[in-house]
């Protein structure tokens, strides 16, 4: 018998007039308001109420001045990641950050000079190589691979045939945005021994760690082993597990107290100062109170992303799902159309009338491929569902 859920995804809040970056953007992206967008990586469901409450409640306090991360906040991030990724940190390993393509800038800078190679491991979340390209780092691109089954896994000999001396960082998707991987300890052992063998500084981005479908689990690199903790930066938070991106609140951990203090050079020379009082209060409720919401937020994603891999099965012959273990963003293998990336964009667009991420734009790799973001209350999602079938069933008639 299925448990009844205590939490409603069915519907969500009107986003239209509210700024949202994914409705704002339709017209200038996609040359027409008449999309549904499921692409920016924010979900199209409530925030949930206990952190919409705990900011009710400090509202209630008429002065909202300077104000430091209460150890509070992140001491629930700690017990947090200690109950649920079985990874303990310290108080004082913690900098608050306000994104972590903003942490990831400075540990650019932080590790690495003008020059050096920084390994990003494609396709991947566009900022990674735009960051390094930015910062006049060579970007060394250690591609994914992809099985038969469409599975995605690391290319451990690609990897050490390119470092040399020069290399200085590695920018960790983990787990991976947009193939849906969680990494297994033993793929994550392997790029350890690499990176402790050439000095090799790892950046984890771990923000969608929460968002890990069972029976997958989420391993912290940090976590495999203290030499793994010796050279790592953690960037995690509660932005994509709770919805609450608008709060721009995340946190770095370092234990290393030798790259800490190299970090911190860069991190004050930018002033990323405190932060706002009321995401202080968001963070610490999320941490505190949300994983009963998580939980049932997972079963309903995982709903929604069955209903997905439904509709491709359909129509294998124009359009595959990659198989997911975390994250709620679909990657999508559209290569069957033989469309060009261009004219694939544009059969979602004007025959859908959905607006998704090009899969290339996640790098060269992604070509063939769009990104679907599935994380929509069960109205919306159904709209999508109708969406893509009536465009899929066209274009199978006709072509």
């Amino acid at each position: 018998m299925e448990k009844k859920l205590s939490y409603d995804f069915s519907e969500s809040a009107c986003r239209k007039d509210t700024n949202a970056e994914k409705y704002t953007l339709r017209e200038k992206l996609f040359k027409t308001e008449d999309v549904q967008p499921v692409w920016v990586a924010d979900m199209d469901i409530n925030t949930p109420d206990f952190v919409i409450e705990a900011v009710k409640q400090r509202l209630n306090h008429p002065i909202f001045g300077y104000e430091d991360v209460p150890q509070s906040a992140f001491k629930a991030q700690i017990e947090w990641m200690k109950r649920e990724h079985s990874i303990e940190f310290l108080l004082e390993d913690m900098l608050y950050s306000h994104s972590v393509v903003a942490s990831m800038n400075v540990a650019i800078e932080a590790f690495s000079e003008i020059g050096d190679k920084i390994i990003v491991q494609t396709p991947v979340y566009p900022p990674f190589f735009h960051s390094v390209i930015e910062h006049d780092r060579e970007l060394l691109k250690n591609p994914l691979k992809q099985n038969s089954d469409g599975k995605y896994v690391f290319d451990i000999e690609d990897l050490k045939s390119k470092i040399d001396k020069k290399t200085k960082l590695l920018l960790l998707c983990s787990p991976h945005n947009p193939v849906g991987r969680t990494w297994r300890r033993e793929e994550l052992e392997e790029i350890l021994s690499v990176c402790l063998q050439h000095n090799i500084v790892v950046f984890s981005d771990e923000i969608h760690s929460d968002l890990v479908y069972k029976p997958n689990i989420h391993i912290p690199f940090a976590s495999l082993n203290d030499k793994a903790r010796d050279i790592t930066i953690t960037a995690i938070g509660a932005g994509k597990t709770f919805n609450m991106a608008g709060f721009a609140m995340s946190s770095v951990v370092i234990t290393n107290k030798k790259l800490r203090e190299q970090y911190l050079k860069i991190y004050k020379r930018v002033h990323f100062a405190q932060g706002s009082v009321l995401s202080h209060v968001a963070y610490e409720s999320a941490y505190k109170n949300g994983k009963e919401w998580l939980e049932e937020l997972k079963v309903h994603l995982q709903k929604n992303y069955n209903m997905l891999e439904a509709v491709c099965s359909r129509y294998p012959y124009m359009i595959k799902i990659v198989p997911i273990e975390a994250t709620y963003l679909a990657w999508l293998d559209c290569r069957g159309m033989n469309l060009s990336d261009k004219a694939l964009r544009n059969f979602f667009v004007k025959e859908a009338k959905l607006g998704l991420n090009a899969g290339l734009s996640f790098g060269r790799e992604g070509s063939g491929f769009m990104r679907l973001n599935f994380a929509l209350s069960c109205a919306k999602m159904s709209q999508v569902i109708d969406k893509l079938e009536y465009a899929l069933e066209k274009k199978g008639k006709y072509s």
